[in-house]
């Protein structure tokens, strides 16, 4: 199954205005239905090998196994082989990226965040690790979807701090999950109901840590149209405010129902007439 006549996709990824080096990594395919984001960590440039590992090896596997086997199917058994395929492939991604690290002394402590989003038959299965997140614009509702695998929002869940003190706390970057810094790895991966006129919205913490949830969403109705522009200006946006890190974005637009759905459609009109 094509997706590329449904979905509408746009990347941007850029060091911002501190770092000299970009940690962060995207893949896409949008025939395929397939985005992921990732954001390394470690010395040195051993966050990039990392970030760049894990898109890469997601990306090539997963084209291979969903050209073999498509998940396919709204039911409890299409969701259940879209999650096993997932959590197979970065499973292998986190083995390839710790093994890295721990035979090569310049990658010691590497790893990476991620966030991936696989779309089939109007729906979409998100995967993700650390605090890269997705957001959802739905009309004029913008809500996040994942949530972060940190500490401060442990903290936020146990009530010692509110999300504003949040904001401006100095452990926004300590992440209690990531990819490739064990032995083995617990992705969070959930299924969602999309329909036409969605945008979604993956990005790394260098967004959200200098751009107000408020402004995002605000970018996102006002620019949603041209979506490689509006991908240009949440960039912008977040060097302006500072830059202090990396920054990335992919964003999907749902054009239409889904290949299969238009086509039980069709079925059910032509059956009733």
């Amino acid at each position: 199954m094509n997706l590329s006549q449904t979905l509408e996709i746009a990347t941007r990824s850029d060091a911002g205005m501190v770092r000299t080096h970009n940690e962060d990594a995207v893949f896409t395919n949008p025939a395929l239905g397939l985005v992921v984001l990732a954001d390394g960590m470690g010395g040195y440039n051993a966050g990039e090998v990392a970030s760049g590992m894990a898109t890469a090896l997601l990306g090539s596997e997963l084209e291979k196994a969903l050209a073999e086997q498509p998940p396919g199917g709204r039911d409890a058994g299409g969701r259940a082989r879209a999650h096993g395929v997932l959590e197979a492939e970065i499973a292998r991604a986190n083995s390839a990226i710790y093994q890295a690290a721990q035979s090569q002394p310049q990658y010691a402590g590497m790893g990476t965040t991620l966030v991936m989003a696989l779309f089939r038959d109007d729906m979409m299965t998100v995967a993700h690790i650390g605090d890269s997140r997705l957001y959802r614009l739905r009309g004029e509702a913008f809500q996040q979807v994942t949530r972060d695998h940190s500490l401060l929002q442990e903290q936020i869940d146990g009530g010692m701090i509110t999300p504003e003190q949040a904001r401006h706390s100095q452990n926004r970057n300590l992440v209690t999950r990531a990819l490739g810094v064990d032995p083995g790895v617990e992705p969070e991966i959930r299924d969602y109901a999309v329909l036409p006129g969605d945008v979604y919205l993956l990005c790394s913490d260098g967004l959200n840590d200098m751009v107000e949830d408020e402004e995002i969403a605000m970018t996102l109705s006002t620019l949603s149209a041209n979506l490689a522009l509006c991908a240009e200006q949440l960039v912008q946006m977040a060097n302006d405010n500072g830059g202090r890190d990396n920054v990335s974005v992919i964003l999907v637009r749902v054009k239409r129902e889904f290949p299969a759905a238009r086509g039980w459609w069709a079925r059910l009109l032509a059956w009733l007439k």
